[in-house]
């Protein structure tokens, strides 16, 4: 059963599945959580993002481990998750998805977009355009970004005119699901991807990929003072925050009461979602549920 939300007035909604179609308000709208997606734990950058952001909002969280990392999977296997996981989340009644990866963003998201015009999605993409006052810049992301169309256009428009090294960074995303930030393997990794960088002086590194911002102090401690370090997870967040206000579906500024609670769901382990969020405590401090989700594998 897939669940369709369209706004239709300022006052209703109407609920669509596949057997039946509901009628509820909007308030009803604006308490439902917003959903979002990664292959793994990456994604929980963006999600501390929106929590900063937007602090009543509730968040539901898929982390899709059982196949991280998706940069070396095949695009229609990618599409195929990102359509599972998309239908699971409006089964949920979400009222917008993010999808909190750069890789499957660049595969699914015009898709998704075709197949469900009536429901808001924000993507993630490397955020060249700040980037763009930049001598030189890097770019680390998937090899399914790097060569998508989507990067290939922004790359065009922002930097046609100057270098662009770029590294798909092979191996970093299980990196980053297995150990901990400081983990001397991960520095290690990093020096090995970032040093040909810093060797041609890049001055603006451009983070690809929503893992890589899990581990930000650990590139900056590589990289040193002179480059600038470009998440895209705020830019993010507050497109988010502009689609819920366009369509009236930010959570009400009353009761102040009302907080928020955050599930989260993976379909392999969830021992690096528990891991990690120890260390977002707006995400941590209002977590309902931890839970595998094997319905989703």
């Amino acid at each position: 059963m897939v669940t369709i939300v369209a706004v239709v007035t300022a006052t209703t909604t109407i609920v669509t599945s596949e057997t039946t179609t509901t009628i509820v308000t909007l308030q009803q709208l604006q308490h439902q959580p917003i959903g979002v997606f990664d292959s793994g734990i990456g994604g929980l950058s963006v999600a501390n993002a929106i929590s900063g952001l937007l602090p009543r909002e509730s968040l539901l969280y898929v982390a899709d481990n059982a196949y991280a990392p998706y940069g070396p999977r095949p695009e229609a296997e990618i599409l195929a998750r990102s359509r599972l996981i998309t239908r699971h989340l409006l089964n949920q009644g979400v009222k917008m998805i993010v999808i909190a990866c750069n890789t499957a963003t660049s595969v699914a998201i015009g898709l998704l977009r075709e197949e469900y015009p009536e429901v808001l999605f924000v993507g993630l993409e490397p955020a060249l355009k700040q980037a763009a006052k930049a001598r030189r810049v890097g770019v680390i992301a998937t090899a399914t970004t790097l060569r998508s169309p989507r990067y290939l256009a922004l790359r065009e428009r922002y930097m046609a005119s100057r270098p662009v090294r770029e590294d798909a960074c092979v191996g970093l995303v299980p990196l980053i699901e297995a150990e901990v930030p400081g983990s001397p393997l991960l520095t290690n990794k990093l020096k090995t991807i970032l040093e040909p960088m810093l060797a041609d002086k890049v001055d603006a590194l451009v983070l690809g990929c929503s893992h890589y911002a899990m581990i930000q102090e650990d590139i900056a401690a590589v990289c040193g003072p002179g480059v600038e370090i470009i998440d895209p997870s705020s830019a993010a967040a507050r497109q988010v925050e502009r689609l819920l206000s366009k369509h009236s579906l930010l959570f009400p500024s009353s009761p102040s009461t009302c907080v928020p609670a955050h599930n989260f769901y993976s379909t392999g382990t969830s021992v690096p979602l528990q891991r990690s969020l120890l260390h977002l405590l707006r995400l941590n401090q209002h977590r309902k549920l931890v839970v595998p989700q094997h319905i989703l594998v």
